[in-house]
């Protein structure tokens, strides 16, 4: 078991099962994506109250559970390469900044778009609204504080730190809508009881969300090569992959 934990550690061996991985998680991530897309854009029955306009959720609920979702990967690895002082747990956790923003960035974007009609404006300072928009702000703020750094190993500890402090927010973001007095609907599909959606429409929900996990394994095994390669530059095994 240790043996393979260490393995998995090493950039040539972690670079070259990253490649068999990426073609599998996109071609997968692709079909799943377009597949959740027609039923819930085309086939699934109009909501009751809110008419077509709830469409939007097959967009916006995968991209709010990705930008969690994402954030515990991230702060995840970053732990691990605090703990342990694996350099490739920096690079995973690197690699899943700017993936996590854009999804934290798509939600609050598609959560506008839905809010202007519903509730009659773009925004409101609602209790889940604001603490995701921290987690957008989170996120940059760790890739800012991983560039102001020259030296690559401070860069790891001190974004590392943060990443696993911001970590408090994810269950303010999920419990929010209990917590507090909120414009946001509660939890009509993770709890415990009979999620509230009608089956047709919970299906595609569910593809589109194992899609969105499937393209952030595509993107994580791309972009966590591209790290690797930078921070391995000058390595001589570069030269058998190359």
């Amino acid at each position: 078991m240790w043996t393979w934990i260490h393995k998995l550690g090493s950039p040539p061996h972690a670079f070259r099962i990253l490649d068999r991985l990426a073609p599998w998680f996109g071609w997968a991530a692709l079909a799943l994506i377009l597949a959740g897309a027609y039923w819930g854009l085309v086939r699934a029955p109009a909501d009751y109250q809110q008419g077509e306009g709830f469409r939007i959720l097959y967009v916006h609920a995968p991209a709010a559970w990705m930008s969690l979702f994402v954030y515990v990967v991230m702060a995840t690895a970053a732990a691990v390469g605090l703990i342990w002082r694996i350099k490739l747990a920096h690079a995973a956790a690197a690699a899943c900044a700017p993936v996590g923003a854009s999804f934290t960035f798509l939600a609050l974007a598609t959560g506008s778009i839905w809010g202007k009609p519903m509730w009659g404006t773009w925004w409101v300072w609602d209790a889940r609204l604001t603490s995701e928009l921290i987690l957008l702000f989170l996120y940059l703020g760790y890739m800012a504080l991983r560039s102001s750094f020259d030296d690559r190993e401070r860069a790891d500890r001190a974004s590392a730190v943060l990443a696993i402090v911001g970590v408090i927010n994810v269950p303010i973001i999920h419990y929010s809508v209990e917590w507090w007095t909120t414009l946001h609907q509660p939890a009509s599909v993770t709890r415990l009881a009979k999620p509230a959606i009608a089956l047709p429409m919970l299906v595609p929900l569910f593809i589109m969300l194992a899609g969105y996990q499937l393209y952030f394994g595509w993107l994580l095994c791309r972009r966590l090569q591209g790290e690797i390669l930078r921070r391995e530059r000058n390595a001589g095994w570069l030269e058998e992959v190359g």
